[in-house]
């Protein structure tokens, strides 16, 4: 299937070098090779191949390429350098893609900027905008249990999905995270993404995990920010209007893959978010409005599961529920203290209800319409956490 962003990234090329990022197996290889359809001389090269690292360190590739896409070119010593020497001196029919399985703008390696030559798109998981985008369409419970990557999501066989996440989970403690970085205490991070699958959905305490681990606080969070850089996990934060005030406040955490997450419950608030943090990557991707995903709770206790954040302004509400019919005690009351337009999907609902700005929706069809929703309308005042 084609990627919803491949027409976008096409546009993109003509202008900068574009730079793909997403986790390992979401598919950047595939849509780097449905990109290069229409070009006459593509050449692709990945850093983990000795062969294509020879070429790219050579720079070997032949004048008429008129597609280069180089994949984990990160891991090269001075890359920035490198990309910004093959910029400046490409052949006008050039068109340069950069992908990698990890975020390339946390490598901060010495070297000139490349601001101002590349733009970034970020590569997530299937989510059910997508799907229903391709036409096609499964149930909610297919998109929990398989989770968002593609050759789970596809194959026809539930074993052949549990097979392969198990391989996936087993390569990203093994592999990625000790190419990302040497860390000695393999096993404590095995256990750390274990005790985090117990932990979605809810505020996590680096406290209480560096007990769990034996290891200490400052390392658990070192830890969470390899997870985090590598795609595996993803954090939101509790909302408030000092942003600093906010990232010391606890997180919650999300996995990347949905199908990782054992609860239904916990699950279905992953997909969510999961949906929503790419849909945010999107419209920044394509306009460059700052947005952020987060959490609203007070002192007292109420707490909403997420607030869409627009140049930190709050606009929308979301509260996750497997089957509550009847509209969230909390989300009534930050509507009703804060003028927040909010929507309670519901995984099992029969029938929708709206009324005073706040909707209680069947969570697929929501989630299917994702990229349609009109979220301008914003909070008459920022809550006090």
């Amino acid at each position: 299937m084609e990627r919803e962003q491949a027409h976008r990234i096409r546009q993109d090329l003509n202008q900068k070098m574009v730079f793909l990022s997403g986790p390992r197996q979401v598919g950047k290889s595939h849509l780097a090779r449905t990109l290069s359809v229409g070009f006459e001389k593509p050449v692709y090269l990945n850093w983990d191949n000795a062969e294509d690292r020879k070429i790219m360190l050579a720079q070997a590739w032949s004048v008429q390429t008129d597609f280069l896409v180089l994949d984990e070119i990160h891991k090269m010593e001075g890359w920035k350098n490198f990309l910004k020497g093959i910029w400046d001196t490409r052949p006008p029919q050039m068109r340069l893609l950069v992908t990698g399985s990890a975020r390339l703008e946390t490598f901060r390696q010495s070297g000139d900027s490349l601001a101002g030559r590349f733009w970034h798109h970020r590569l997530l998981p299937l989510t059910p905008a997508e799907t229903t985008w391709a036409g096609l369409h499964q149930s909610l419970e297919h998109h929990l249990i398989r989770g968002g990557f593609p050759e789970p999501w596809l194959t026809n066989l539930p074993q052949d999905a549990q097979r392969w996440r198990r391989q996936y989970q087993d390569g990203l403690i093994r592999e990625d995270v000790l190419s990302f970085e040497n860390i000695h205490q393999l096993k404590s991070m095995s256990l750390l993404v274990e005790l985090l699958r117990q932990r979605v959905a809810s505020p996590i305490s680096y406290q209480s995990l560096s007990e769990d681990l034996g290891i200490s606080p400052n390392t658990v969070k070192h830890y969470l920010e390899i997870l985090e850089a590598l795609y595996i996990i993803f954090k939101v934060h509790p909302h408030h209007h000092n942003i600093a005030r906010a990232l010391t406040q606890q997180p919650k955490v999300y996995f990347f893959d949905t199908g990782l997450v054992p609860d239904d419950g916990a699950a279905l608030e992953n997909l969510t978010a999961l949906a929503l943090l790419k849909e945010l990557y999107r419209r920044e991707d394509q306009d460059g409005l700052p947005r952020t995903l987060r959490y609203l709770r007070t002192k007292e206790g109420q707490e909403c599961d997420f607030v869409v954040v627009e140049e930190e302004i709050p606009r929308l509400m979301v509260e996750v529920k497997t089957s509550e019919r009847t509209l969230s005690a909390n989300l009534v009351y930050f509507h009703e203290k804060y003028g927040l337009p909010g929507v309670q999907v519901v995984a099992d609902l029969r029938r929708e209800e709206h009324r005073l700005g706040l909707k209680v929706v069947q969570a697929l069809p929501w989630l299917e319409a994702l990229p349609d929703l009109d979220w301008t309308t914003p909070l008459a005042q920022t809550p006090k956490n």
